[in-house]
């Protein structure tokens, strides 16, 4: 199982690059599009694969958790696919080039500490490391956020209420008092991934 790293260009959102000859043009083309749904949208991640592969993830920038629809994501296709055809047409990226547009997901990554304020009341799944004298260790678990600094660059988390950890306080019993008070804190650098968490 691969997993999901802030700014992998897909499901961690960012921009990565193949390396091939037409990857900066594409994303160029796709910028420009963006720019041209006068900041309704934008791209979440971008991807380019050495199979002649163009993956793009788009979100909604007006919706507080950036959810796109379905017209938006067709919408940004035919825009793109159009002008992928002309830059097929004068040579500036390769023929048969595939295309694949779709939002960010239900379990996004979250940008640190830019989107912390915007994702705040959502439970994250959170990756940390942990330093002690002598050593590290990667930690992780379900949270909720409870504060965050940006002098400091800290996060405080407390635990989520929800089922992965009501479970371990017993079957069909609320978090306990010690699980309800629990806190930890991390600087923003710590963290090695935070995405939204939903409950299956």
């Amino acid at each position: 199982m691969i997993l999901t790293k802030a700014g992998d260009g897909a499901e961690g959102g960012g921009i990565s690059l193949a390396g091939t000859w037409w990857d900066k043009e594409a994303l160029a083309i796709a910028e420009n599009i963006t720019d041209s749904f006068d900041g309704v949208l934008g791209i979440y991640a971008f991807r380019t694969l050495p199979t002649s592969r163009i993956q793009v993830r788009i979100e909604k920038l007006t919706t507080k958790y950036g959810s796109p629809s379905i017209s938006d994501i067709e919408e940004f296709s035919t825009a793109y696919r159009t002008r992928l055809d002309e830059a097929e047409l004068a040579k500036t990226v390769p023929e048969n080039l595939s295309l694949e547009v779709s939002s960010p997901g239900l379990e996004r990554v979250i940008r640190i500490p830019q989107e912390l304020d915007r994702f705040k009341e959502k439970p994250m799944y959170v990756r940390y490391v942990t330093e002690a004298a002598d050593s590290s260790s990667e930690n992780d678990g379900v949270f909720r956020l409870v504060s965050f600094d940006l002098e400091t660059e800290c996060c405080t988390w407390g635990l989520a209420d929800v089922r992965i950890n009501r479970e371990k306080a017993g079957k069909g019993r609320p978090m306990s008092k010690k699980q309800r008070e629990w806190r930890v804190t991390t600087p923003f650098d710590s963290i090695r991934l935070a995405r939204v968490y939903t409950e299956i």
